[in-house]
């Protein structure tokens, strides 16, 4: 059984699997994820596009089918009776899936951590007890888990795997439809379709701020497969501005841009593998925020702030992601070279610190090795 209940979770899953039959071609998988992990063989009993959301009250709409899914997994414990359950992030679906397996006797691997180093660490007690290893992507975290008494492994980050362009620059500017003297802005409002609509008309609101200040401009969305094309069209047509949305070209559009708004979450740690200056930004229900503000125990949200443990990159949180603060940041990282020079630097050097590619089948190999 595998399952990963995001865009991000079905890539790391897809590319799992993949590197998995390599080793025994006779695997067979089933659980939750998206078309990659479908892509590689993985029968899927539900789609993780359905189960995705970001805050702590958003869980509450889709907690009906949430449930049913679990429901079914837990009882697949029992009839399938799998040998391996490799579980990708999603802590609050996962961990309760963990004990029910261990509760059966069935083996636990956990690949890419739950951030309980940031909020809610007394889940570090339900890891130990429910997981046989864990497999972690940030460099951190071996030590924090290893502490802990879990049995742990540093595989480096899957992304240096996946972050790479496909297109010269030239081509990339011809492909795009742009104009090699106008600066180009990146808008990433996340992968989640509730997310794109809390912060896509923000940014789309600083950009036309921008389009006053600046010129000439241009703008470009890399649409992640999970977000319907309609609910970003429905947003785009209460702006006046030219947004050029691209679908399955994430890094060839960020490695283009001159600058990038982005979305909290494994986005930003994309764009800092490509060296793309960027203002981050992150906003839920106000309950939601009142609520995890109170549990989260470090100094920063963005993947990027917390590797270097500094403030790298501009964080935009809650009433400060609004369309004035989203373009002010964004005008410094546009009008501000010596800035830019800095943080291109700083990203270089986080680059170099998650380890080297081959993260999938390190955790492959330790996944074989417990079946």
């Amino acid at each position: 059984m595998i399952v990963a209940g995001e865009a991000s979770g079905d890539l790391h899953g897809g590319n799992l699997v993949r590197e998995m039959h390599r080793i025994d071609a006779g695997i067979s998988f089933y659980g939750v994820g998206g078309r990659r992990m479908q892509a590689e063989g993985v029968e899927l009993l539900a789609d993780a596009a359905d189960m995705a959301v970001v805050g702590l009250t958003e869980v509450v709409f889709k907690l009906a089918a949430i449930l049913r899914v679990m429901r079914r997994l837990k009882a697949s414990l029992a009839s399938e009776r799998p040998d391996l359950v490799i579980l990708i992030d999603y802590p609050d679906f996962n961990l309760p899936l963990a004990r029910a397996a261990r509760k059966r006797g069935i083996k636990v691997l956990y690949y890419i951590s739950p951030q309980v180093w940031a909020w809610r660490k007394g889940r570090i007690d339900t890891i130990r007890k429910s997981v046989d290893r864990m497999a972690v992507i940030l460099p951190f975290e071996e030590a924090f888990y290893r502490q802990a008494g879990v049995d742990v492994t540093f595989v480096g980050h899957p992304l240096l795997d996946e972050v790479k362009t496909r297109y010269p620059r030239a081509e990339a500017i011809k492909r795009f439809g742009l104009r090699d003297e106008a600066i180009t802005v990146a808008i990433l409002p996340g992968s989640r379709q509730s997310e794109v609509a809390r912060l896509l008309p923000e940014m789309l609101g600083a950009c036309r701020i921008l389009t006053e200040k600046l010129s000439p401009l241009q703008f470009l969305l890399p649409l992640a497969q999970t977000v319907e094309h309609a609910v970003v069209r429905d947003i785009l047509r209460q702006f006046p501005l030219k947004v050029n949305v691209i679908r399955d070209e994430m890094s060839d559009v960020v490695a283009v841009s001159d600058v990038a708004i982005v979305a909290s979450g494994t986005a930003t740690l994309e764009t800092a593998l490509l060296e793309t200056p960027m203002v981050v930004v992150y906003k839920v229900s106000a309950l939601s925020y009142a609520i995890g503000r109170r549990f989260i125990s470090v100094d920063h949200i963005s993947l990027v702030n917390l590797i270097a443990g500094r403030a790298v990159v501009p964080e935009l949180i809650q009433d400060d992601a609004s369309p004035e603060r989203i373009a002010a940041e964004v005008r410094e990282l546009i009008v501000q070279r010596a800035k830019v020079r800095e943080m291109k630097s700083a990203l270089a050097e986080i680059r170099g610190s998650l380890g080297t590619p081959g993260a999938s089948a390190r955790t492959a190999r330790i996944a074989c090795d417990m079946l």
